[in-house]
């Protein structure tokens, strides 16, 4: 079977912008560290994984409005958080770059694949859903740990590309004490501050682990919490049936979609001429020459 190896192209660059630093230009004064930095990633993850098939999902829409709508919290902290004079500055030298970044992938052959009012994550669920044969999806998010099963693994970079951590079923379940295909209720429990997603009040990563493992489904436990049958304990029922609402809205909210219409993975042959060309007007050394020869020798 062919293995496939998914990007979760934004988390790549912005992990790059912060972590690279901010000393390399193009020509013309643009800076350039996050495009050099996401091009030497993927050139050293598919070095580490020498996958079959490789594409980068896009971003089309980083908050769809039929997420915001079912959770109005949904990533709002991030707009928050690009208030300021300096936070404008990173969003001015970083969005700059991501035209770039797509130019230098289209260049190289990579696939990009993105999907309207959809966010990367429901492309990277999609595209690892429908691929029969070993899939190693890209990320930083953990969100995207519900895809993980015997065929699909997240290559885990949120500490750092080097350093990365393979999370596979065997993880999860050491490191939380959850099955993969139950991790979006243990999430939508918890809660995921990153997100903008506040979780169930009171419940912490433990206590909805014990719920997860004791109750088949989000509405079984809430049927328990409504039963004056159950062991629940009152403090428990509390807080559940404080936040029933909301267990169903941001459990839509964080499951992926992973039914889209995506056209199908047709790499092209690497242009060697735009390689050439980007690479002196970016001034982007051996970043994309590398990863161009890594593509053409496979």
């Amino acid at each position: 079977m062919s293995s496939l190896m998914v990007f979760d192209t934004s988390y790549l660059y912005f992990r790059a912008y912060f972590g690279v630093p901010n000393r390399f230009f193009a020509e013309d004064g643009r800076p350039v560290n996050a495009v050099r930095g996401t091009l030497d990633f993927i050139s050293r993850l598919l070095a580490v994984y020498s996958p079959d098939e490789f594409a980068c999902a896009w971003d089309d829409a980083w908050r769809p409005a039929w997420r915001v709508e079912l959770v109005p919290s949904y990533k709002t902290h991030r707009l928050v958080e690009n208030a300021g004079a300096e936070a404008e500055q990173v969003e001015d030298d970083l969005s700059v770059q991501v035209p770039l970044i797509r130019e230098a992938l289209t260049a190289l052959g990579i696939p990009i694949i993105g999907a309207a009012d959809h966010e990367a994550d429901d492309v990277l669920a999609t595209l690892a859903r429908r691929h029969q044969g070993p899939t190693y999806v890209v990320t930083g998010d953990r969100d995207l740990f519900q895809l993980v099963d015997d065929d699909t693994s997240v290559v885990y970079v949120a500490r750092s590309v080097a350093n990365h951590e393979l999370v596979t079923p065997a993880v999860l379940d050491q490191k939380y004490g959850v099955a993969a295909d139950r991790y979006v209720d243990f999430s939508v429990l918890r809660g995921d501050p990153s997100d903008g997603l506040p979780g169930v009040k009171g419940i912490g990563e433990k206590t909805a682990a014990t719920l997860v493992r004791d109750h088949a489904t989000l509405e079984d436990m809430v049927a328990a919490a409504v039963d004056p049958e159950t062991g629940m304990s009152p403090s428990m029922r509390a807080k559940l049936l404080a936040d029933v609402d909301y267990l169903a809205r941001a459990r839509e909210v964080v499951t992926c979609v992973d039914t889209l219409d995506l056209p199908p993975l047709t790499p092209r042959p690497v242009d060697t001429e735009a390689v050439e060309r980007l690479t002196a007007e970016l001034g982007l050394g051996t970043s994309m020459t590398r990863l161009a020869e890594a593509l053409t020798a496979n």
